[in-house]
């Protein structure tokens, strides 16, 4: 494997997290959002990582994560009575997203600390090969 495959899979990472910051943003501004029709409210979204593994001896892309694809949490959505709201069905109930804010917050300082790792990681691998390359001076 190539040193500079590092950069590839860290920049992957970076990317998936990347994403997993944008969902959770969503989540955020969404998350008091409430429609009159439970099947219409906005559902917490996250996003589905898969690790790519290369080949040997192929020019198969190299590993890595990627996102998979983007998930609908199926948790219901909380039914509020609020029979003065505007979007209240004819129960007088309006719905609210199953976003849960504490999770959110975890969730997006989880995924800013990965995005800082695989910084990391980068910045190390070039000093790392910076100094290889002073080693011949």
């Amino acid at each position: 494997m190539s040193s500079f495959k590092i950069f590839d899979i860290a920049g992957s990472g970076m990317s998936a997290q990347s994403v997993r910051l944008n969902t959770t943003a969503s989540n955020l501004a969404n998350a008091e959002s409430v429609s009159g029709d439970p099947n219409q409210v906005y559902r917490a979204k996250h996003p589905l990582f898969e690790a790519i593994r290369a080949s040997l001896g192929t020019s198969s892309p190299s590993a890595g994560v990627q996102v998979r694809g983007i998930v609908e949490n199926q948790a219901p959505p909380t039914a509020r009575y609020e029979p003065g709201n505007p979007l209240a069905d004819a129960n007088g109930y309006v719905y609210a997203p199953n976003v849960n804010a504490v999770e959110e917050m975890v969730n997006m300082i989880s995924a800013s600390r990965s995005y800082q790792n695989n910084v990391e990681v980068m910045n190390t691998a070039k000093e790392m090969m910076l100094a290889t390359l002073r080693l011949g001076q």
